[in-house]
């Protein structure tokens, strides 16, 4: 039998409503950052460094913010495609009520993903369910009817959530629905704008949140584990579900509710520049302006920001046209500097945001971007500084 320890999410009735923070660092209750690759409530533990298989880990949570570390719900099993020689990924649980089991299901391959297969593992045996799974390479999908037990169906209609088929690398992501599993389905529509990749990801996992939902990714690219979690709501034009972008938002898995956070916008271009940082225009910056050329001896200052006097969340929007990461630095008010990274933003007039917690005095606080880099940090269009903590 192998060992099933499932994600268990208690929704009490006086749970507090808590603030996720989409690609900020995530660590569990004892500090460590939480290893959940593959995304959703249930991940990869890739605390190796490598993308074999070490361990399906489970967190145990009773508002979706806080996570407390329990047992690896997987584990390798030598001379088998659960090995630490092959590859385990995107797992995904469901509870079987008619046996009293959890099932996970998970996408199960060898070390050059040549394989292509379904796993499942269980805390007793085995059990049929409707299974969607990749076929030809992941190149299409085929549906199989085993049980009827595993459908969850809302008002008759069924949603699809997809990713194309480019590695690791970010895309478009679509959205088809249909009122029967044998289609038709609807034309595809996008999830976010097109031109921002998804928010630099690919779905994984998408919760139901009340009236509206979670989506619930990893970042690609990194073993560090950075989740981008945001609502997601149905569109009133398309009826289908669509990405609502937040840098900051309160979830309360209790009352089913989201409320998207507010913060204070500061222009990048009515800072002090230094050294050859340099003010761009272009229509797709907020106020037409942004500041390039920071690093490299090209510097930003940014004076009389307002703070609490306490950590703080800050969004840098940011466009990186580059296919590869770059960083920012940050000093406040004359201390250290503070490495932010900048994923590609799906090019050089693709405004992103990445965020950055900083410990802003009360009242006026100065803050000097640059570069810890040869080369040059994402041009920077604005910041916006919150008062959640």
């Amino acid at each position: 039998m192998l060992p099933l320890f499932v994600v268990l999410v208690i929704a009490v009735a006086l749970a507090r409503a808590v603030v996720i923070v989409p690609g900020a660092d995530w660590t569990d209750t004892d500090g460590n950052p939480i290893q959940g690759h593959g995304a959703g409530k249930f991940g990869e533990d890739k605390s190796l460094n490598s993308i074999l298989f070490h361990a399906i880990s489970c967190y145990t949570s009773t508002d979706l913010g806080t996570w407390t570390r329990q047992n690896n719900a997987l584990t390798p099993i030598a001379g088998t495609m659960i090995s630490d020689e092959n590859v385990v990924e995107r797992p995904k649980v469901i509870f079987n009520t008619k046996n009293s089991e959890y099932v996970l299901w998970f996408h199960s391959d060898n070390s050059d993903y040549g394989a292509a297969m379904v796993g499942v593992a269980t805390a007793s045996t085995p059990c049929t369910a409707y299974l969607l799974y990749a076929s030809d390479n992941n190149q299409d999908f085929k549906i199989s009817m085993l049980n009827a037990d595993y459908l969850n169906v809302t008002e008759q209609i069924y949603y699809l959530i997809a990713s194309h088929t480019t590695g690791w690398d970010p895309n478009p992501n679509k959205v088809f629905s249909a009122t029967s599993l044998a289609g038709p389905w609807s034309a595809q529509v996008d999830i976010a704008p097109e031109n921002v990749n998804t928010y630099n990801s690919q779905n994984a996992y998408d919760m139901l949140l009340g009236t509206s939902a979670i989506y619930m990714v990893s970042l690609p690219h990194e073993l560090s584990v950075h989740y981008v979690w945001f609502p997601l709501s149905w569109s009133s034009s398309s009826g289908l579900p669509v990405i609502v972008p937040a840098d900051v938002w309160d979830l309360n898995i209790a009352a089913g509710t989201y409320t998207v956070e507010t913060g204070t916008a500061y222009q990048a271009e009515s800072g002090t520049l230094g050294g050859s940082a340099v003010i761009l225009t272009n229509s797709v910056y907020s106020n037409g302006e942004a500041v390039g050329f920071l690093g490299n001896g090209g510097t930003l200052t940014m004076k009389n920001i307002e703070g609490i006097g306490a950590d703080q969340w800050v969004a840098l929007y940011y466009a990186n046209g580059d296919s590869t990461y770059r960083n920012t630095t940050i000093s406040v008010n004359g201390g250290a500097n503070i490495v932010v990274q900048q994923p590609p933003s799906g090019g050089g007039q693709v405004i992103q945001s990445t965020p950055v917690q900083l410990n802003l005095k009360s009242g006026a606080n100065t803050l000097v971007f640059s570069a810890d880099q040869s080369n040059f940090a994402g041009d920077l269009d604005r910041i916006i500084v919150y008062t959640a903590t």
